[in-house]
């Protein structure tokens, strides 16, 4: 079985954290990393192409190199990478680990390690109590405040995985698990088929014919590092990632209430029972059943029907006013990938994405979009290399240029351009009016008090150049909570400017998250979904986002990027 490419993703990106903490050349980090985003977007496995063309075949592939190639293959025959453990030999023993924390970049993980030893969370957080975290150079009794609070916080999530991460190693396992001979049906269930952001462990559910060896199968496949528990009907492991996954084997006439319940949430089960009690039922993972005979549940449909409802899509199980819409039959038809005509951000080698301008609208265009704009950075965040008002006027001519020879996709020149702490923009009014497409967004400054950080968005918005507010609060899942701001007032003023707000696609982002856009399609607020790609290979990234605004009971209507170009068109600051 070769290795998931989030296998090797992590690798990398593990590498690319230690480096930056031994402070290593910010540009070979950033090869890492770019390396490890284009690796886990790939929609091939890279441990086979690495396998079967080696380093030659994978220096195809945009922003990995001789060296960065011949890594992936070392890492594909080996599974392992001998330049990480020799930087894990030369740091602190998970030292990496304080990266996750908020507020803890590679400089401070490095501090707290050679000052206080500190290199696990526990013990950040036994320092902080103690006083000690305050004493050192550069953090203080407020940065150590904020540091609790942000530990605290994690302790209440426990670990996660991203659902992208997590989405390798669970449809891998799928696949292995259904080429088992007598293997009827497999689904993740859980939070994964809820399509949560985050996830805390998969969840897998099996039907097959009797004296099938899946279990065997599960608990032998290569990526597993420990397992957990081992019987005839379900079993657990721990992945080599540390991502834990339990496996249920179920028999066909229970196969469907297993999956509603294994599914969740347990606030929406709650409800569910509650309905089939009062209908004299008893219902559980195994069936309906009435005066203990079973009356349904090979199929998720039966077990609706049982207790007097419309199958719920899973994104909306969340106890959030499902069950009275499927009661009334107002359950939101769902927009689907399918729906989508463009792609409202991405980025290119003119600034800090891995391919070119033509290159991108090549693999936009081979996907079927109708339209994209390209939306390379604004000079402010530097490390982005951004464009100054020269060169989005000679990428222009570059879009028109290749306008003319495209066949049914149409390139729209824009910018994402930053929000500057005090509200203004990052360009000039002269050539912010000149794109088609202007995305504002956040980079710096994100820790602004809310009232502030509200005046800073709403002066951004006022602009009449900007069509989109995007990644809105500038989270990044397990990283970086984002900027605090009165979402209300937001929304006020998107709704009335006709400002558009982002989906942001990147995994780690998915930003807006689904209570902010399920506040916006309540408020009619348009929505746009976007992949943030910075490399050709990203622009499948589109499938996390459609996932968020499912979650957010958004529509085909409600989302902008769903209409054809003339209609879109009009939504744009040239044109309203």
């Amino acid at each position: 079985m070769p290795i998931p490419n989030a296998e090797i993703a992590r690798q990398f990106r593990e590498l690319a954290d230690l480096l930056e903490v031994e402070g290593a050349n910010p540009f070979r980090v950033r090869a890492y990393r770019n390396a490890a985003r284009t690796i886990e977007a790939s929609p091939q496995s890279i441990a086979d192409l690495a396998r079967r063309g080696g380093v030659p075949a994978l220096d195809a592939l945009p922003g990995i190199g001789a060296d960065l190639a011949g890594k992936i293959v070392e890492i594909a025959t080996t599974g392992a990478l001998e330049a990480l453990a020799r930087e894990r030999r030369a740091l602190p023993k998970g030292i990496t680990t304080l990266l996750e924390v908020p507020g803890i970049g590679p400089k401070r993980a490095r501090q707290l390690a050679l000052a206080l030893g500190v290199t696990s969370l526990a013990g950040l957080e036994r320092a902080a109590r103690e006083g000690r975290v305050r004493a050192l150079p550069g953090f203080g009794a407020v940065t150590e405040a904020k540091l609790l609070r942000a530990l605290r916080q994690k302790a209440g999530e426990g670990r996660r995985f991203l659902r992208s991460v997590a989405a390798q190693y669970g449809e891998a396992l799928l696949e292995h698990l259904r080429a088992v001979p007598g293997v009827e049906r497999a689904e993740i269930a859980g939070s994964y088929r809820r399509c949560r952001d985050t996830v805390g462990d998969l969840d897998l559910l099996v039907t097959c014919a009797p004296r099938t060896p899946v279990v065997e199968r599960f608990v032998t496949w290569p990526e597993v590092a420990e397992v957990l528990a081992r019987g005839p009907t379900r079993a657990a492991v721990r992945l080599r990632a540390g991502l834990q996954v339990d496996l249920r084997v179920l028999r066909p006439e229970s196969y469907g209430a297993g999956l509603y319940y294994f599914t969740g949430s347990k606030a929406h089960n709650i409800a569910v029972r509650s309905l089939a009690q009062a209908r004299g039922l008893k219902l559980n993972e195994y069936g309906v059943f009435k005066d203990g005979r079973r009356v349904a549940g090979a199929t998720e449909e039966e077990v609706a029907r049982a207790v007097g409802l419309p199958l719920i899509p899973p994104e909306l199980r969340e106890d959030r006013g499902e069950i009275a819409a499927a009661q009334a039959g107002a359950l939101p038809v769902l927009v689907e990938l399918r729906d989508l005509r463009g792609d409202l951000q991405m980025h290119t080698t003119d600034s800090d994405g891995a391919d070119s301008l033509e290159a991108m609208a090549e693999a936009a265009e081979a996907l079927g979009h109708e339209y994209i704009a390209v939306t390379d950075h604004s000079p402010l965040v530097r490390v982005a290399r951004g464009l100054d008002a020269a060169g989005f006027r000679r990428q222009r001519r570059r879009i028109d240029r290749l306008n003319a020879r495209l066949r049914t996709l149409t390139v729209l020149a824009g910018a994402e351009v930053d929000i500057r702490p005090d509200g203004t923009l990052d360009l000039d009014d002269g050539t912010l009016a000149a794109l088609d497409v202007v995305v504002a967004t956040m980079h710096v400054k994100l820790d602004l008090p809310p009232d502030a950080q509200t005046r800073r968005v709403v002066r951004a918005l006022r602009h009449p150049a900007v069509d989109i507010l995007g990644h809105p609060t500038g989270r990044e899942l397990g990283r970086r909570p984002g900027a605090r701001f009165d979402f209300e007032q937001v929304l006020a003023a998107a709704a009335d400017l006709g400002v558009m707000l982002e989906i942001n696609a990147q995994p780690e982002r998915l930003d807006l998250d689904d209570v902010m856009a399920r506040a916006a399609v309540a408020r009619g607020v348009p929505l746009v979904i976007s992949t943030d790609a910075h490399a050709a290979g990203q622009l499948g990234l589109l499938r996390w986002g459609v996932d968020q605004a499912r979650r957010a009971w958004a529509t085909r209507s409600a989302v902008a990027n769903t209409e054809p170009l003339s209609r879109f068109r009009r939504r744009l600051h040239g044109t309203r």
